[in-house]
């Protein structure tokens, strides 16, 4: 089998906010959208909600490739906004924004999305990291994508941004996580046998008229429905571009890392999707906090210690990809913490479900502009 290409690309969606207000911007002036469509060449796109945006890489070979295009999307939307006295957030929720006020974008997409899913859609007030990586033969990728799945709650834990909602500490690290599940198709993808039972599982909803196609199905990986790569959706957008690029790393490094067993004739052993569900929901409360349970041992580990142990299985990989000061990157999160930590401490010691005050609220989304711009 040939070697896959192992290209990568990164998708990340942004909130807009007024800088004054701190208020998300529900109705962006038109001319902001298309400045930064004709400034970034067609390498960004309106969202769902109309207070969003996002950008996508083009195809890249190396990860300075993907920190390049990222802080350049960063510093060019920051730039047009501040036109109109708005600014970027890379933050999976506003910390105290209300959904009922966001308007969806006007697209048939999206207008067949809120048609379809009522309320749950119009409450998707997120913003995500997918990663995709190439991976050209089909079985190859179901292979690959079977396998990935025990290693989909260690991204979240490192990515985690999203601890508040309409005000409020969630409890939770990534809320964002909690949103989106309420979509249908979403949460830990199933395994298959093949690429043909993949195939069929999708056709048969296709149709049945249950969905267009494949782009409907929203778990935290799939194989991608318009190009021949995995798609890792699992993750919270990160503030830090340096946090993004190093879990962007991970990913890839992991796809490589599995191929590699697979050539030996061996593979990651697979776990029911009852046990990974159980690590998935640890991450999302807790973090890197967290302790996941570690399957071969039985028992749970801490999140900092299974770092240590993702960094030397990947070093071959890490070392392939020149990306090696990326994947040391993650010891840092894993000791600081994610963004959601810091919005957490800037919160201060608050009662469980009170309503954080406004000018601590204000100091939070400042803090999320700044940081969104911080790695360029």
């Amino acid at each position: 089998m040939k070697e896959p290409s192992f290209s990568i690309g990164v998708e990340e969606e942004y909130l807009l906010v007024d800088k004054t207000s701190r208020m998300l911007a529900s109705s962006p002036p038109a001319e902001l959208f298309k400045a930064c469509e004709s400034a970034l060449e067609g390498r960004v796109s309106p969202e769902f909600l109309r207070c969003q945006i996002e950008v996508g890489t083009p195809v890249c070979m190396t990860l300075a490739e993907v920190r390049a295009e990222l802080g350049y999307f960063r510093k060019t939307i920051a730039q047009e906004a501040a036109a109109h006295n708005l600014a970027p957030l890379a933050a999976s929720t506003h910390p105290f924004a209300e959904w009922t006020d966001q308007p969806h974008t006007d697209k048939e997409r999206y207008n067949e999305i809120a048609r379809s899913m009522q309320v749950v859609a119009k409450r998707m007030l997120i913003c995500g990291m997918h990663v995709h990586i190439g991976i050209e033969d089909e079985e190859l990728r179901i292979e690959l994508f079977n396998q990935l799945a025990y290693f989909l709650p260690h991204l979240l834990a490192l990515s985690t941004s999203s601890p508040f909602w309409r005000g409020r500490k969630s409890g939770l690290k990534s809320y964002r996580l909690a949103i989106f599940n309420e979509l249908p198709r979403t949460g830990l993808p199933p395994s298959f046998d093949s690429f043909y039972e993949y195939r069929h599982t999708v056709d048969i909803l296709a149709h049945a008229g249950v969905i267009e196609d494949a782009t409907k199905i929203w778990w935290d990986l799939r194989p991608s429905d318009r190009f021949p790569t995995l798609e890792m959706r699992i993750t919270d957008v990160c503030p830090r571009l340096d946090d993004a690029v190093a879990i962007a790393a991970l990913f890839r490094c992991l796809c490589r890392m599995l191929y590699r067993l697979r050539c030996k004739n061996q593979g990651w052993r697979q776990y029911s999707r009852f046990l990974l569900a159980e690590n998935r929901w640890q991450a999302q409360r807790h973090g890197t906090s967290a302790h996941l349970i570690d399957f071969g041992r039985n028992e749970p580990a801490p999140f900092q210690d299974l770092v240590e142990e993702l960094i030397e299985l990947v070093e071959p990989d890490a070392r392939h990809f020149g990306c090696e000061d990326d994947i040391i990157h993650l010891r840092e999160i894993a000791s600081r913490g994610t963004s959601a930590d810091k919005q957490l401490a800037l919160a201060g010691d608050i009662a469980e479900d009170s309503h954080l005050p406004d000018d601590t609220l204000a100091a939070i989304v400042d803090h999320l502009i700044e940081e969104t711009l911080a790695d360029l």
